[in-house]
């Protein structure tokens, strides 16, 4: 594929005969032996799934403590092998930078191995904690040591689920708090908008120069959370469920909205630069469109007008910033809610040959529309000329 690649590249002028040679020259030097990687790794698997297969076929049979002990050993040395060997876990690599991504993997393991051994101990000793609790204690125990060493995706998206998960866990409103009979609306906004605070800290702890990579997509997860937030509220709005029963009263939307505010604050001040203000700027625009999809409750048309004018602002925050992708994803977005819009608008017309065409027709102009602004307006990759 490469070959093909580089001698495309060489016809168009991109590179020169001498850079390919020394391109391909590198590359066979340096080739992975994915066949051979491959047959290890589904080697791994079979291993694996047969040990799975005799340790459920036997389950029952297995004491409960010895079952909590072997899983617990196994947590302990995986630890132990962290502590002891680090980033120098695939110091035999074969090729660059797979030690981080065998510690990562590593890490992942262990989190994963505590979120389940807490899971084994309810499920012996038969308790009856509400989940949050559980969740947790993970997060006091095993998130430092996850946040001291993690490096990617794998890791900061398993402390942000769990952050997530505790949250809308402790959030549940049949649940006393504190003697009352259930959480009170201020209390459910606050657990459900802590996810949105990962943005700021992972913004100071990124600038602070903690593992940039770690830290930053902490920092993606969180802005993540506020627009999805935002974009789920207003698209409840547009039923009539912001009537104020469950997680959607107007005083839990308000606490959130205000989180919204107040994480945006920290953003901007710890990313002096253009994609920090425009991620400041996206999660208070975020925190906006929750309190104003009150405004436009039972209205569909005002709703989606409400979620296009989310999207366009993130798209004009992506352009201030730079953000390609995320540009690229707004006009995506905004293009298929618009197409949805017209169906809405426009449904006894799908009931003809002739409206299907219209329909079709729409469809059409409007993906074209969204590639050709996709293309034209889309901020450059990072690191391209």
């Amino acid at each position: 594929m490469i070959d093909g690649k580089l001698s495309a590249w060489q016809r168009a002028g991109l590179l020169d005969a001498q850079t390919v040679a020394a391109i391909r020259a590198y590359e066979a030097e340096n080739a992975r032996p994915l066949v051979l990687w491959a047959a290890i790794g589904l080697g791994a698997l079979a291993v694996g799934l047969g040990l799975v297969s005799v340790v459920a076929a036997n389950w029952e049979d297995i004491p409960g403590r010895l079952r909590l002990a072997v899983h617990f050993l196994a947590l302990a040395g995986l630890a132990a092998l962290l502590w002891r060997l680090g980033r120098d876990l695939a110091v035999e690599a074969s090729w660059a930078g797979e030690a981080s991504w065998a510690e990562e993997a590593a890490l992942f393991v262990f989190g994963v191995l505590g979120l389940t051994f807490f899971g084994h101990v309810g499920q012996v000793y038969q308790t009856s904690a509400p989940l949050w609790q559980p969740l947790a204690a993970w997060l006091v125990l095993f998130a430092p040591a996850i946040a001291l060493r993690g490096s990617g995706w794998l890791t900061a998206g398993l402390v942000a689920l769990v952050v997530t998960w505790a949250s809308w866990g402790f959030a549940d409103p049949a649940r006393p708090l504190f003697g009352a009979e259930a959480r009170s609306d201020a209390v459910i906004g606050l657990a459900t908008a802590l996810p949105v605070l990962l943005a700021p800290l992972g913004a100071w702890m990124d600038r602070l120069g903690a593992r940039e990579g770690f830290w930053w997509r902490l920092e993606q997860l969180g802005f993540a959370y506020a627009i999805a937030c935002a974009s789920l509220v207003i698209v409840a709005s547009a039923f009539g469920e912001l009537d104020g029963d469950g997680l959607l009263t107007f005083t839990a939307q308000g606490v959130q909205a205000l989180v919204g505010l107040v994480a945006a604050a920290p953003v901007a001040l710890a990313r002096r630069d253009p994609p920090g203000a425009s991620s400041a700027t996206v999660l208070a625009g975020s925190a906006l469109a929750i309190l104003a999809a009150h405004a436009v409750e039972g209205s569909q048309l005002g709703a989606a007008l409400l979620f296009m004018a989310l999207w366009v602002g993130i798209a004009l925050a992506a352009l201030q910033g730079g953000s390609r992708g995320v540009f690229q994803l707004a006009v995506a977005t905004v293009a298929a809610r618009l197409v949805i819009l017209s169906f809405e608008l426009a449904s006894d017309l799908l009931t003809s040959g002739f409206g299907l065409i219209l329909a079709g027709v729409l469809i059409l102009a409007i993906a074209w529309g969204a590639v050709r602004l996709s293309r034209r307006l889309a901020p450059a990759r990072r690191g391209a000329a």
